[in-house]
């Protein structure tokens, strides 16, 4: 790394301390301004200030201890969606708290849930931060991260916008929302409508197998690895094909296709007969041998 990269670098970080500094004090400001709240309304319902004073603080800690964790995960390039969601998710039940126990007007519901707000979008704010720098970092030293980020912030505003388009137009909304649902959604463990739905045939990249080597789809038939080969040495890598039961045989040709971008159905026909002629005791050669 040259010098001004360097530089660049350490002042990223020197910033970035400054700012888990700076969200430190206002998550301790914001649990303080928000516990007052939140034990008031506790109080009324327990009639016991200890277990009132403990349990008006669990929502403030739950997104301590979350975003905690997602900065733990943002240091190794980690998206930390579980861990972000949470906390939010425990902030939006301090938010809610506050609420409650608020006066009546806006002013009032403004002024209760306003601390929360701020620490609930600096905290996320926070660790996207620290995980781009992660991944501004690996990059420059020439290791590749996955800087793919779905934030529970941007997840929330997808969902208000997917709502304002259902408000103007329900039909198209309910419908493409039926058709995600159907398509993504588990008909059974590891399948989808999808994947269903594709053809049984092979792909265009692996012909049809003919009746002579049908039955010997072996690697050492082909003369240079292809998809059927590869998917053949994974399997035999994963699983003992001699002992395997048949009835295993579709979902491990299901799962290796979709890593070699083989055909689900050539991927199984093919398996199924290597399993066979391995079970059998005939080898590819035999087979071949035999049919001639």
């Amino acid at each position: 790394m040259t010098r001004a990269g360097a530089s660049g670098a350490d002042g990223a970080q020197a910033w970035l301390r400054g700012a888990m500094t700076a969200l430190a004090v206002l998550a301790t400001t914001a649990a303080v301004v928000s516990w007052q709240a939140q034990y008031a309304l506790v109080r009324g319902a327990r009639h016991s200030q200890v277990i009132a004073a403990l349990e008006a603080g669990i929502p403030d800690a739950g997104a301590l201890v979350f975003a905690s964790l997602g900065i733990a995960l943002a240091l190794h390039g980690k998206r930390a969606i579980r861990a972000r969601a949470l906390n939010v998710g425990c902030v939006g039940l301090s938010l809610a708290m506050n609420a409650i126990a608020s006066a009546p007007g806006w002013r009032d519901l403004a002024i209760w849930v306003m601390p929360s707000a701020v620490y609930a979008l600096a905290s996320d704010t926070l660790i996207g931060v620290v995980r781009a720098h992660v991944i501004a970092r690996a990059s420059h030293a020439g290791q590749a991260l996955a800087d793919d980020d779905s934030t529970p912030m941007a997840i929330v505003g997808g969902m208000l916008l997917w709502l304002l388009r259902l408000a103007l137009a329900p039909l198209s909304t309910v419908a493409g929302f039926r058709r995600w649902a159907v398509q993504e959604c588990p008909v059974a463990p590891g399948r989808t409508a999808a994947r269903l739905a594709l053809p049984p045939g092979p792909a265009a990249a692996d012909p049809p197998l003919s009746p002579l080597t049908r039955g010997a789809a072996s690697p050492a038939r082909r003369q240079r690895p292809g998809k059927q080969a590869r998917m053949l040495a994974l399997a035999a890598e994963r699983h003992d094909l001699a002992t395997l039961p048949l009835k295993r045989v579709s979902p491990i040709a299901n799962a290796i296709a979709a890593e070699v971008s083989l055909s689900p159905g050539t991927a199984r026909r093919v398996l199924l007969a290597h399993v066979r002629s391995l079970q059998n005791g005939t080898s590819s050669q035999e087979l071949l041998c035999t049919s001639s």
